[in-house]
């Protein structure tokens, strides 16, 4: 079983592509006659593709998205562009960037490297500055002849992926490697824009899948999606996706070829196959590590807090009406102020604890909402107790809950408590419950989409779920804190024992 030459997913080509329709056959040509170190076959499909020109002459695609599975060689296809971008176009600026200085300069070492066994290149890369490591700066030159000035000929650059790479500068050709790790948009919004005043300017963005923060390459990709099925849309991105199907099992050998083109070229299968065989007895995070970087597929969490499994066992449509007068319930905000849910939880007859969404808020001026319609939720449940999380960002309406602002507030047997048992042991205690069968649901949708990219925060050999740059967490954080109020209710008082019209003694 070989890799895939083809990826499974790719946009099509707007006409025959051939020597004068593609400049990816020079490409080809460039890398095996010249570099002496020719392209893979999944390589060469890659850039005869990705090649595409306009009859004006311009690339066709100004973004080409490629994802793939790690250690299958997205680092020679860039080496042997640049080098190619700056000895046969000569254009003036190439700069590369991936998440950090580090793994930049590897793609541009390489190049360096090679680019000096090519005995034609030598004139052009003589002068002294040819190589410039100064100042934080790393920069290789081509000038068009040993006398000549360097900033008349071409110049390759690195840059770390943030929000100062390739600003102020002119960029002909950008490659953003590591795609899945720019979780906003402050690096693209640096480096792209620096295109924009070169008509036949080239971006190549490169990475394996990512997950839920992985928010521009997720757009990028969901775009270029949208032309591949509608025809409408942004005609110029191009996505050349090798991946697994959603879904897939990791120890299917057809599977995975699709994911990794040199599968049994370069890349050994049993080699592969060990390595599925432990994500998939381990699972968890090691699981998830697994599909995004192995079988190229994207996972909504890369340390999923809530076992899915348990989660979806637990549903068991229902209410807490047999229960009404065990009820508590556990406020919870997000960490951006934009949400709030308020969550009940009681522990049934068979020893589960049932939890129940009973109230949402967002939105413009959510808190005016709030105001009112707490109450008069607190007020028809009428629960033992109201809890919430005095280190969260629910404090910042403690004194909205427990204000004594007129007469009956709060109602008779309310208790409002502060939360402040040890934050960690309460969203473990949760995740354990869940994984065992111990929690009960009716599949809220919108405390399944929480529960379902809640993810870790761990510190030291404890954790509790990620607030920050994760989504929101603020409905599994409530049914979290409602859980444990349930649980540790004192046990309702036992009935005495009536003999002969009287309490036994």
């Amino acid at each position: 079983m070989l890799g895939s030459t083809e990826p499974r997913l790719w946009t099509p080509p707007l006409r025959e592509l051939n020597p004068d329709t593609s400049y990816g056959f020079d490409v080809i040509e460039f890398a095996d006659e010249t570099l002496k170190a020719p392209l893979d076959p999944w390589q060469q499909w890659l850039v005869i593709h990705a090649g595409e020109l306009l009859p004006d002459g311009r690339p066709r695609f100004r973004k080409v998205l490629v994802l793939v599975a790690r250690q299958n060689g997205k680092t020679h296809v860039v080496v042997v562009l640049s080098l190619f971008w700056l000895f046969i176009d000569r254009v003036e600026m190439v700069l590369g960037t991936s998440t950090k200085l580090d793994y930049a300069a590897e793609s541009w070492r390489k190049a360096i490297k090679l680019a000096k066994r090519v005995r034609e290149f030598r004139p052009e890369i003589t002068h002294r500055d040819a190589i410039r490591k100064a100042n934080g700066e790393q920069v290789f030159w081509r000038s068009d002849a040993d006398e000549r000035e360097l900033d008349e000929g071409s110049r390759y650059k690195i840059a770390a992926s943030n929000e100062e790479g390739g600003r102020s500068l002119t960029i002909d050709r950008l490659v953003l490697d590591e795609l899945r790790q720019h979780h906003d948009y402050s690096a693209h919004d640096a480096s792209v824009p620096a295109t924009n005043a070169v008509p036949d300017a080239q971006i190549w963005a490169m990475s394996n899948a990512g997950n839920d923060n992985s928010i521009v390459l997720n757009d990028m990709r969901d775009d270029a999606l949208t032309y591949i099925r509608t025809g409408k849309g942004d005609s110029r991105l191009g996505l050349f996706e090798w991946s697994c199907l959603p879904g897939a099992d990791p120890l299917d050998v057809r599977a995975l070829a699709q994911a990794n083109p040199n599968l049994n070229r370069r890349n050994d299968q049993d080699a592969l196959l060990g390595d599925a065989a432990t994500a998939v007895a381990k699972g968890g995070k090691k699981l998830a590590g697994f599909k995004t970087e192995n079988m190229c597929i994207r996972v909504p969490r890369m340390d999923p807090a809530i076992s899915p499994v348990g989660w979806e066992n637990g549903a068991d449509p229902g209410d807490l009406l047999s229960v009404r007068r065990r009820v508590v319930l556990c406020l919870d905000v997000s960490m951006d102020n934009a949400h709030a849910t308020l969550v009940a939880a009681a522990v049934l007859a068979d020893g589960r604890v049932r939890v129940e969404v009973v109230a949402a808020w967002d939105g413009p001026q959510w808190t005016t909402r709030f105001r009112k319609e707490f109450r008069e939720k607190v007020g028809d449940i009428r629960p033992r107790k109201v809890g919430w999380f005095p280190g969260g960002p629910a404090a910042g309406l403690a004194t909205e809950m427990t204000e004594q602002r007129r007469e009956g507030w709060p109602p008779k047997g309310v208790k409002f408590e502060e939360i402040r048992r040890d934050v960690p042991a309460v969203c473990m205690g949760f995740a354990v419950a869940v994984d065992g069968g111990g929690i009960a649901h009716s599949h809220d949708p919108l405390l399944d989409d929480q529960v379902e990219g809640a993810e870790k925060l761990w510190a030291g050999d404890t954790w509790r779920f990620i607030r920050k740059g994760a989504g929101h967490v603020d409905a599994v954080y409530g049914a979290s804190g409602a859980v444990h109020l349930a649980r540790t209710l004192p046990p309702p008082p036992r009935k005495p024992i009536v003999v002969h019209g009287r309490p036994a003694a």
